[in-house]
Parts: structure tokens; sequence; C-alpha cells
């Protein structure tokens, strides 16, 4: 289950998953250098209209498509709070794909495949809908715009 898994932060404290039981999440892999970068704007908007219902946006860099996330911590955090005013939780560089993905992408991803059927992360702001039970209620693909995602979050709120 999702909340059974912990991830790194950005300033490298060991976070659990825990602590967002209850809430509805929008779980994200992010990078700085993609052309779908600006998607944080929208990311930040939802977490902010939204967290006061129990809503959280939760973003996990990845720097396994062509390179676009080569920053460290410190890169990554600086740039997501001065270029976008982030203030949803950040987590440390992970992959997403692979032997050496994430425990908690795996899951995600052997509970929502993508369109095409397929498992794999494909590429930068694949994002994961999960509902207050720790459930992946839905998958997104990078171009899917935060925002159309709205009512999917409304419904589970």
């Amino acid at each position: 289950m999702i909340y059974d898994l912990s991830a790194e932060t950005l300033t490298g404290e060991e976070r659990s998953l825990g602590d967002f039981r209850g809430q509805v999440l929008l779980i994200v892999n992010t990078a700085s250098r993609c052309g779908f970068t600006p998607q944080y704007e929208e990311l930040e908007a939802l977490h902010r209209k939204y967290s006061a219902a129990r809503f959280s946006v939760l973003g996990f860099p990845c720097n396994q498509f062509g390179a676009q996330e080569p920053g460290d911590a410190a890169e990554i955090g600086a740039f997501c709070s001065l270029t976008y005013g982030v203030t949803f939780p950040m987590f440390a560089k992970i992959e997403v794909n692979g032997a050496n993905a994430h425990p908690l992408f795996r899951l995600l991803k052997d509970a929502q495949k993508g369109l095409v059927g397929t498992r794999e992360i494909k590429w930068n702001f694949t994002k994961f809908l999960v509902d207050r039970q720790g459930r992946v209620a839905a998958r997104f693909a990078p171009m899917t715009r935060p925002l159309s995602i709205e009512p999917e979050i409304e419904r589970l709120l």
C-alpha cells in the first residue's frame, strides 16, 4: 500500500507517505528542463486551491527522460521555488523505470497502466491521481494539463 512507503525529501529527510493518509494526491514525476515544465504553475494552482480540502500534489524529480533534471536537490528546490513558487512537497530525485525504480512508482505503474496498456512511464510529468484510501484512481499522460484533471480531483474530494 502507498502509505507503507517512504521517500527522501529535497532537504534529505525521509518522509513517510503515511503522512498523506486520507488525502487525495496527485503524484507527478517532474523535470526542470522539459517542455512540460510550465505545468508546475498549474500543479501549484491545484495544490493551493484544494489543500484545505485535504489534497496535495507530490513532486518527484526524475532525470531518466532526456536528462532534463540534471541538478542536485538544492538546485531543483531553488528552481521550483523561485520560478514557479512551488509549495507542494517535493522529493529527492528518483528513477521511475527500470531496476532502480522507486517502490512508489512501481506500485503506481502496477495499479494503472498507460494509454496503450504499457506499464512503463514514457516521459516527464506523468501524473497519478490517488484517492483518500490510497488507491490509484487514474493515470494521466505528460501532455495532460493539470487543470484539466480538476473535475476528477473534485469528484474524489
